[in-house]
Formats: structure tokens, C-alpha cells, sequence
């Protein structure tokens, strides 16, 4: 039994994995550009793309943004381990992460720490200010581990299909 199956929602036929694809790769594209590019009229294409949208393959459109241009061009990767582990501290780290905008990424992992943060900020200083006043406020952290981007070789928001 494959996952689609698995969640219950309609298969997805290769004309749908296709509108997928150009959609990751290009967001903006009209569905008359997408129409001419997978060899269908307008109107079944939206509809193909209200059905996907409907079975949460598509759970957003955005614009990606230039970091640098936008004074946030330091990206650091932060590793928390929390001092306990109760059900309760950990939605209290999971609200209190969720406030901070400089978090634009947050997983909570396995092995030796509990949570993986991506920060944004502008620069080293904005970074030990965010760690002193904000970071480090928070409650039950037992330690944080600092890791600076010094290079993006690859960033790609696509998921592979």
C-alpha cells in the first residue's frame, strides 16, 4: 500500500505530479502558463490545482525573500537541549520558540539534543544579542550549541517528487 493510499486522498496522476513541480520551481505562474506547459486547457488545470490545494499537497504559495537584502543575511544553526523532559516544558519551549522571529525554523530531533533552530539575524552582534536577551531567557534550556553558516551551497524548498 503506498503513503497516498495510506492518507486516504486520490492518487496523484502524472499531469498532477508535473503542475506540482512547476508550481515548486515557480509559484507565480497563471494557470495559463501552467496550462500550456502540461498540454491541457485553463479550466481543468484549476481545477487540478483547487484539488490539490483541497488534499493539502499545496499548503501555501510564497515568495522567497534575498536574506542579505533584507539585513538578515547571517543564518545560524542552533542545537537545544533541554535541562528536563515533561510534556509541559516542552510546549512551553515549543510557545515560547514560536514568538521569535528570528527562529524561522524549528524541528524537534532525536539524539543528543531535543530541538533544531534556524536564526536569521544580521550579524554576529545581533546574534549575541538575541542569545542573551532572548534565547537564553527562556526557560529549561541546559544548553545551546552555535553553528554559523559561512556558505550556502544549497537551498532548495522543493520537495523531491
Amino acid at each position: 500500500m503506498s503513503l497516498l493510499e495510506k492518507n486516504s486522498v486520490p492518487p496523484l496522476d502524472e499531469i498532477d505530479i508535473r503542475i506540482l513541480k512547476l508550481l515548486q520551481a515557480k509559484s507565480n505562474l497563471t494557470t495559463k502558463e501552467l496550462a500550456s506547459k502540461v498540454n491541457l486547457s485553463t479550466t481543468p488545470v484549476f481545477e487540478r490545482i483547487k484539488k490539490l490545494e483541497k488534499g493539502g499537497y499545496i499548503k501555501n504559495y510564497i515568495a522567497v525573500l534575498d536574506a542579505e537584502k533584507l539585513n538578515r543575511g547571517l543564518m545560524v544553526f542552533c542545537n537545544i537541549r533541554l535541562k528536563e523532559h515533561t510534556r509541559e516544558i516542552g510546549n512551553q519551549f515549543v510557545k515560547d520558540i514560536l514568538l521569535l522571529e528570528e527562529v524561522t525554523e524549528c524541528y524537534n530531533i532525536s539524539g543528543d539534543y531535543d530541538f533544531f533552530l534556524k536564526i536569521m539575524v544580521s550579524d554576529m552582534k545581533s546574534y549575541q544579542n538575541f542569545v542573551l536577551n532572548h534565547l537564553g531567557s527562556l526557560q529549561n534550556i541546559g544548553s545551546a550549541h552555535s553553528t554559523f553558516v559561512m556558505g550556502e551551497i544549497k537551498n532548495s524548498y522543493s520537495v523531491p517528487i
